[in-house]
């Protein structure tokens, strides 16, 4: 690689980290609402109802940021990368906000086959997001 080359990644470092939270807390949502299936300890509801508003509220500020990140990878050539990881990151939000609506039911309705579904697609989305974000990268020489 010459060194008049530049690569910057996709996203900006705050963007990143922030991206991690979702990654990990709707995972983790999957895991509790897997252990709730397999024990019926309402614990495990409860705390996958926690971890999905956490990811929700982390997620927030991530869809901003990806709406923005694609305003500005149209002019760096990265606009279908950008547009692809904004329909990512706002259908993991979407499907995570009815998965909250989900876990807020009362007693084994809570979570059930549908809850594990909508936590499984949530963590599933999250995951593809982030490898779509963390493997863009704008190799051009001009930025």
């Amino acid at each position: 690689m010459s060194p008049d080359i530049k690569i910057r990644p996709l996203l900006h470092p705050v963007h990143a980290i922030l991206l991690g939270f979702p990654i990990a807390l709707f995972a983790s949502a999957l895991i509790a609402d897997i252990s709730y299936f397999m024990t019926a300890q309402i614990q495990w509801s409860n705390f996958a109802a926690w971890l999905i508003t956490g990811a929700l509220l982390v997620g927030g500020p991530v869809l901003g940021w990806a709406v923005l990140t694609l305003i500005t990878a149209w002019r760096r050539g990265l606009a279908s990368q950008a547009l692809f990881y904004l329909l990512l990151v706002s259908a993991m939000w979407i499907l995570g906000l009815v998965n909250a609506f989900q876990h807020s039911r009362d007693g084994w309705s809570s979570v059930g086959l549908t809850g594990i579904i909508l936590s499984a697609l949530s963590a599933g989305l999250a995951l593809m997001a982030g490898w779509i974000a963390y493997s863009a990268y704008d190799r051009r020489g001009t930025l």
